[in-house]
């Protein structure tokens, strides 16, 4: 059953692959909208090895995240500011942990136990206002990758990133139930065309413009 709280600030959530600039747009779109923000942990200790060795490392990897977004959600139910988020707890379940399952890299009793806790908090937690879905080509994720440089991102195989695409793009189709923008990175590169940019905020702002002067803060 879904116990979900109905938030009465706006939740703006970004998603995306690797590379394709979320944290980058959560930040402007913070400064630009005065919006609060809440960044995926860059500093999970489990990230360096798994890169080295998925398959030892993937389970652990998934649920160090899967207890950081739970920790979110309980800031953000019981925060009074409107938010932005970099990348949801249902990418975590439906992208990558499903994706590490399906390569043989966590086991089945693994995943279900991890499916198990996952759906508790999932179910916390109201969809946001307004999924922005950040979508880029292998090539174009490569580039971005290798511009910011993080030296356990270096190893990533093409084949691992093209297959996270499919997954988003399935999922955005065909599971995720909330509203959702999508800009293409290969084309609508948000930091060099300020137009692109204008086009998300107007998005944001119209949504603001929706809510009651009790939603709205």
């Amino acid at each position: 059953m879904d116990t979900a709280k109905k938030l009465k600030h706006m939740y703006i959530a970004i998603a995306g692959n690797i590379g394709s600039g979320k944290t980058s747009l959560t930040e402007i779109l913070a400064r630009r909208c005065h919006m609060a923000t809440y960044f995926e942990e860059s500093d999970n200790p489990y990230i360096g090895d798994f890169y080295e060795n998925m398959n030892r490392w993937a389970f652990n990897l998934q649920i160090y995240f899967l207890g950081s977004r739970i920790k979110q959600a309980r800031e953000i139910l019981a925060g009074n500011s409107d938010l932005i988020q970099d990348r949801t707890i249902y990418e975590d379940a439906n992208i990558f942990a499903d994706n590490l399952h399906q390569m043989g890299l966590i086991s089945s009793r693994d995943f279900d136990t991890y499916m198990k806790i996952y759906d508790l908090a999932a179910n916390l937690l109201p969809h946001p206002d307004l999924l922005i879905y950040l979508k880029a080509s292998v090539p174009t994720l490569i580039s971005q990758i290798q511009k910011r440089g993080r030296a356990y991102e270096m190893s990533i195989d093409e084949h691992y990133l093209e297959r996270l695409n499919k997954k988003y793009d399935h999922w955005i189709s065909n599971i995720y139930k909330g509203e959702v923008m999508t800009v293409n990175i290969d084309h609508e590169d948000f930091v060099m065309n300020p137009s692109v940019l204008d086009r998300v905020v107007a998005r944001i702002e119209a949504l603001r413009a929706k809510q009651t002067p009790s939603q709205n803060r």
